[in-house]
């Protein structure tokens, strides 16, 4: 199979265009350049490869959003080894279990998050060496393990690119965990530009001039596309920020950087929108997409009257490793994911696997792309289960109308059957966000005292406002059959998501039951 190498293909291939003095990020106020990332990439490849690091090994990261991502992120592909960036919002013990996973000796590390590397050395034994991107001390570690400083070391002679092929492993990304344990992903190199060559070119048509923001981190797979593969793919430009997001760090980002094309998850949409701010400051916008759950259609409406610009909602997977149904910039539908991206193909299938072809027809989502994962890291029966003759089980259920725009309904296990009757929650969480008070909303299913299932809602606050239960009630009797409606209806401060922003629902129902 001919070569392919990702790191080359999104970055050496500029340059070697003659585009290497353009701005490939922008980051606290700080400019690289394509040649001057270039270096940076192959200067990592020299690092991890005097580390003792090889084709197929593996390099665990637990690095901030910021220069340090792309340079070990792709010299860690450009040298044939495989990257495994890690949430950084897991604490020790939780990235210590996926660094012992994945079968990692090198960690890199932004210092920020040094405080972790205890934890993550009494529970990951094969880990040798650890590389800490920025100036902060360490604290002692076993004398195992060596620790080096990026910011020192050099290297006279710069590494040329692994014989890699478009099936070559390239990355793993761990799933975020909805309903407990992560999985290892193990992506390709030739996953990437698949989705290059569907939704970032069909649906979004970036460009060389255009500018990227996304609220969503490197560490998982749809902030990886929206800051680093397709930015990096057109030789346009990122614009990476190390810090937690927040509805003011954003709104300065946007004011300063002036993107063009925004990323964000929907609570974090809400979020903006509670926070009101001047409209004016999305004029480089050009469209705003979100990801990661369901958008209510009146975020949607709302949104896109804030932004006066399109708000395009999809849905995408770890496994999928980014959309694969969306809507467009010619066309929205508020209150679904829009339409299969050009380049998949998707369908629904009932309990007994079979396809199911009538429109409106509530049915668990199957699908099938290029980009598609090569399975999970030592779990056959979990890759068995959800990889199979090349469709990809997404765990979701949908529905498909007769026009083919297809509307999100829950995950597998979010499903709720009250009174003998599906229930989506989506549905019933898009009734309660319309009400004043509230700024997100999360149903669950749960049994009353006689055992039978029932539908229960947990409400967080919008800024300045006091929800009341029996108000929201009398809300949701208006908008929906008995059936559907909350039985309990609790209020809450936040609520705990993953990094792909999606509410951690497992632990909502252990709450309710404790």
């Amino acid at each position: 199979m001919a070569d392919f190498n990702t790191a080359a293909w999104l970055v050496d291939r500029h340059v070697d265009e003659g585009w290497g003095g353009r701005v490939a990020i922008r980051c606290e106020g700080r400019s690289t350049s394509y040649t001057d990332l270039a270096t940076e990439i192959a200067r990592a490849q020299a690092m991890l490869s005097s580390l003792g690091l090889g084709f197929g090994d593996r390099v665990a990261m637990v690095v901030q959003d910021d220069e340090a991502f792309p340079a070990f992120f792709l010299g860690a592909q450009r040298g044939g080894m495989v990257a495994v960036p890690l949430s950084t919002m897991l604490h020790g013990q939780e990235l210590a279990a996926i660094v012992a996973d994945c079968g990692a000796t090198v960690l890199i590390v932004s210092d920020t998050f040094v405080s972790a590397l205890d934890a993550i050395a009494d529970g990951a034994p094969e880990l040798r060496d650890i590389v800490v991107a920025g100036p902060a001390p360490i604290a002692s570690l076993p004398a195992s393990i060596d620790v080096h400083r990026w910011t020192e070391y050099s290297s006279s002679e710069l590494p040329a690119v692994a014989r890699t092929s478009r099936d070559s492993a390239a990355f793993w990304l761990y799933s975020s965990g909805t309903t407990g344990t992560p999985k290892g992903v193990m992506h390709v190199h030739g996953n990437v530009p698949a989705t290059i060559d569907t939704y970032a070119t069909t649906i979004l048509g970036i460009g060389p001039d255009d500018r990227f923001l996304s609220v969503p981190k490197l560490f998982f797979a749809y902030g990886l596309g929206n800051s680093l593969t397709f930015p990096l793919a057109v030789g346009a430009t990122a614009i990476l920020n190390p810090a937690p997001s927040t509805p003011p760090g954003i709104i300065d980002l946007i004011e300063d950087e002036l993107p063009t094309l925004f990323f964000s998850s929907p609570g974090f949409c809400a979020a903006l929108l509670d926070s009101d701010p001047d409209a004016s400051i999305f004029h480089s916008v050009r469209a705003t997409v979100t990801a990661g759950e369901s958008l209510p259609a009146n975020i949607q409406t709302r949104f896109a009257e804030l932004t006066s610009g399109p708000v395009l909602d999809g849905i995408g997977s770890t496994e999928l490793l980014h959309i694969f149904i969306s809507n467009t910039l010619e066309h929205q539908s508020p209150g679904s994911s829009g339409r299969v991206v050009p380049g998949y193909e998707a369908q629904l299938r009932d309990d007994a696997d079979t396809l199911i072809t009538e429109p409106d027809t509530p049915g668990y989502l199957h699908v099938r792309g290029d980009s598609a994962a090569s399975g999970y890291w030592q779990k056959p029966d979990a890759t068995a289960e959800a990889f199979r003759d090349g469709w990809v089980r997404t765990g979701d259920v949908y529905t498909r109308s007769a026009d083919g725009v297809w509307t999100f309904l829950g995950r597998n296990s979010d499903m709720i059957k009250a009174g003998g009757i599906w229930v989506s929650p989506a549905e019933v969480e898009s009734a309660l966000i319309e009400h004043p008070t509230v700024l997100e909303a999360a149903v669950v299913g749960d049994r009353d005292e006689k055992g039978l299932e029932t539908v229960v809602a947990f409400v967080v606050p919008s800024s300045g406002a006091v929800p009341d239960p029996a108000e929201l009630e009398t809300h949701c009797r208006a908008r929906m059959a008995s059936f559907k409606r909350p039985r309990r209806i609790i209020v809450v401060d936040e609520f705990s998501k993953t990094a792909t922003g999606k509410i951690k629902r497992f632990e909502l129902r252990q709450s309710f039951r404790r």
